[in-house]
């Protein structure tokens, strides 16, 4: 078995259940990696400092040597950590991966073989995966993608998620982005991915899809949070029939509030986003607001908020090609989303 593999051979038994190893720090996993992979790091994020700097400072040889002293003591650990993450299924090789294809993945390979675990060193790491990404957006080709539209509060989000359920092709950004896509969208949320790792879990979404005759998903603004939709695919997302769904200020609210659990937790984290509307609403408008949040009028705020905020700001969004469907309840919503894709669909050209 060669001990080294090439991307399109290793995203390929990804495909198929192989076990990928990140081997960089946490500090690097966490910003980016391949969907799927695990994190084995050889060097802690200290640790790898350190090891930097001693390569600035004296040279490759000394830094060398001392990152075998920091890794030489961890080696059966790490060998243990790895079986451990092993499924009994997967028999195939584990695929190693650092920034670059370099010294440690390499290491580890190396290691993983000689303690007789079959493994394959990523030839590029991370960086080429990276490089294969951003390759991608620039000059991918999508199906149709049909997107529910609507205003703030109309189950945009659940109806996605129902279709999902129910195996239509569904790309989830917000969910993707871990943000609501709105002022207060980050709120009871945790931490949004990095922008590198947002695009790397929309590739994978999209691959899993590429199949597929047509996309559906929600509309977005380009930026959702702190995180970018790629320019390419999101003009894609402007082009097709649009599902725009409706609802009564009633259901909205109701459907609002739920989305937004333990309010009263959260009332401290509101103001912030509710001040930054004081440039577009006034001072006057913000003050009230504060004022029905500080008493917990939340269904009257929220009201507030759509009427005064939301509505005015994404009326303009009313697109001329659209399908109209009344939310009455979300699951009636769902059939009737459903229907009007499959409709679409028997539109599209061969």
């Amino acid at each position: 078995m060669r001990e080294t593999i090439e991307l399109e051979q290793a995203l390929e038994k990804r495909r198929k259940g192989a076990l990928l190893v990140d081997v960089r720090t946490p500090a690097e996993f966490a910003e980016a990696t391949i969907p799927g992979a695990v994190n084995v790091p050889v060097f802690s994020n200290e640790e790898r400092v350190q090891v930097g700097t001693l390569f600035k400072e004296q040279g490759k040889k000394e830094a060398r040597k001392r990152g075998v002293q920091l890794v030489a003591p961890k080696i059966p650990q790490l060998m243990e950590q790895i079986e451990n993450l092993r499924q009994e299924d997967q028999s195939g090789p584990v695929i190693v991966f650092c920034w670059r294809g370099g010294m440690r993945s390499l290491a580890m390979t190396t290691f993983m073989n000689l303690a007789g675990i079959p493994a394959q060193q990523l030839l590029g790491g991370h960086k080429g995966f990276r490089r294969k990404v951003l390759d991608y957006f620039e000059h991918q080709q999508w199906p149709p993608v049909f997107v529910l539209r609507g205003l703030t509060g109309v189950g945009k989000t659940r109806v996605l998620h129902q279709l999902q359920q129910i195996d239509y092709p569904v790309v989830d950004l917000e969910g993707l982005a871990n943000h609501r896509g709105s002022a207060f969208g980050a709120l009871g949320l945790d931490k949004q991915p990095s922008q590198k790792k947002f695009e790397a879990l929309l590739w994978d979404r999209l691959e899993q899809l590429q199949d597929k005759p047509y996309l559906v998903t929600e509309g977005e603004s380009l930026h959702i949070g702190r995180v970018m939709v790629p320019k390419t695919f999101h003009q894609v997302m402007q082009v097709q029939t649009s599902l725009w769904l409706s609802a009564s200020m009633d259901v909205r609210t109701k459907i609002i509030l739920e989305d937004y659990p333990a309010l009263d937790q959260l009332r401290a984290q509101f103001k912030r986003p509710i001040n930054a509307l004081k440039e577009r609403l006034g001072g006057q408008v913000v003050r009230e607001f504060l004022e029905l949040l500080d008493t917990g009028q939340w269904d009257k705020l929220v009201r507030e908020l759509m009427v005064r905020y939301y509505d005015p700001l994404y009326l303009h969004t009313l697109p001329e090609h659209r399908v109209e469907i009344e939310l009455e309840t979300v699951d009636s919503a769902t059939q009737k989303v459903a229907v009007a894709l499959d409709e679409l669909a028997n539109q599209i050209p061969l």
